[in-house]
């Protein structure tokens, strides 16, 4: 079965939705193992501050399988979906990592970018995963996160009671 990696974040009500989704993963996938809360302000737009995580968990439902059933948590948590990439959201769930599966087609793409590009991906991703490797880049996450440039995307860890 593989290991799946998820990148959780909002910026609506926060709290509600990440907490929403990791019961929903939780009670679907089984045990969770998640990283702290990141607060960051939002990337590409004027909004609010998002909170983002990383949780990652054993499957062995397929990879597009996975994929819808992301999609249909974020529905079921309010999430509009429509073209405009860069705006506020109730929930988002960007599977990240599937395996060491390299997946380019449609619209999945595996590994995702955003885990080079985005600090509040690739901390909580090193915070709970520091020693696995980037499966194109063959690099551990950690030495990814210590070679990172956060200067211009601050985040702070929130508490974030169970």
């Amino acid at each position: 079965m593989p290991q799946v990696y998820l990148s959780i974040g909002s910026n609506i009500e926060r709290e509600r939705y990440v907490r929403a989704a990791l019961i929903e993963l939780e009670a679907r996938y089984g045990q969770l193992i998640v990283s702290s809360v990141y607060e960051s302000e939002a990337v590409g737009f004027e909004g609010d501050n998002f909170y983002n995580l990383v949780v990652a968990f054993n499957t062995g439902q397929m990879v597009n399988e996975l994929a819808g059933e992301l999609r249909k948590i974020e529905l079921r948590n309010g999430r509009s979906r429509n073209d405009v990439r860069f705006v506020s959201r109730t929930l988002d769930i960007d599977l990240l990592l599937y395996g060491d599966e390299v997946i380019n087609k449609d619209s999945l793409q595996l590994p995702r970018d955003e885990i080079t590009r985005y600090a509040f991906v690739l901390q909580p991703l090193a915070e709970i995963a520091p020693n696995s490797t980037h499966p194109t880049l063959g690099q551990s996450y950690q030495s990814l996160w210590q070679a990172f440039d956060s200067s211009e995307q601050p985040l702070w860890t929130v508490p974030f009671p169970a």
